[in-house]
């Protein structure tokens, strides 16, 4: 994958990402959302050997603005389903509007590639990701409520969301 706008470019991971990636997926400040507030202890070989192993059908991309990497988006196919996460990982570039935009081009091509729905989960306490969500026009399909244990034995709750094709609101 390969997006242009303005001064947000989205792309493929590749091997020479995979310090960067390293770095924000072992950082708790980072993860805490996705339930890792220590990080999750990985290395660049296994980003490495994990990058190598992607296709069209499941991949880590990289979010860049102004020549900057400042976060990461993955996405799994399955079937016409496609389960999607983003993280700006750089909290100097959250709170400015980048997330919805960057989503919208996400999601656009997603459904170029055959997608009919796209869905994903947040925790219940993630508020700023659900906003932006619901502002996209995901609608929340269920919570489930106390359903796993983080790093730190907190109980934590996800949200389900999907959207339909006729449904985004684009940014624009």
């Amino acid at each position: 994958m390969n997006i242009i706008y303005k001064d947000i470019l989205i792309r493929n991971a590749e091997e020479s990402d995979a310090a960067q990636l390293a770095s924000w997926w072992n950082d708790g400040s980072v993860m805490a959302h996705a339930g890792f507030p220590n990080g999750v202890n990985t290395n660049e070989e296994r980003i490495k050997e994990q990058i190598k192993n992607y296709t069209d059908q499941h991949r880590v991309l990289m979010i860049e603005y102004k020549g900057k990497a400042i976060g990461e988006m993955n996405y799994e196919f399955s079937d016409d389903r496609c389960e999607i996460g983003i993280k700006i990982c750089d909290a100097s570039y959250q709170e400015k509007g980048l997330g919805r935009v960057i989503l919208t081009l996400f999601i656009k091509e997603l459904f170029k590639m055959g997608a009919k729905t796209i869905f994903l989960t947040t925790n219940l306490n993630n508020k700023r990701a659900q906003h932006v969500y619901e502002k996209l026009g995901f609608k929340k399909i269920r919570v489930d409520y106390d359903s796993w244990t983080n790093q730190l034995g907190e109980k934590q709750s996800i949200v389900y969301y999907e959207l339909k094709e006729n449904e985004l609101i684009s940014f624009k």
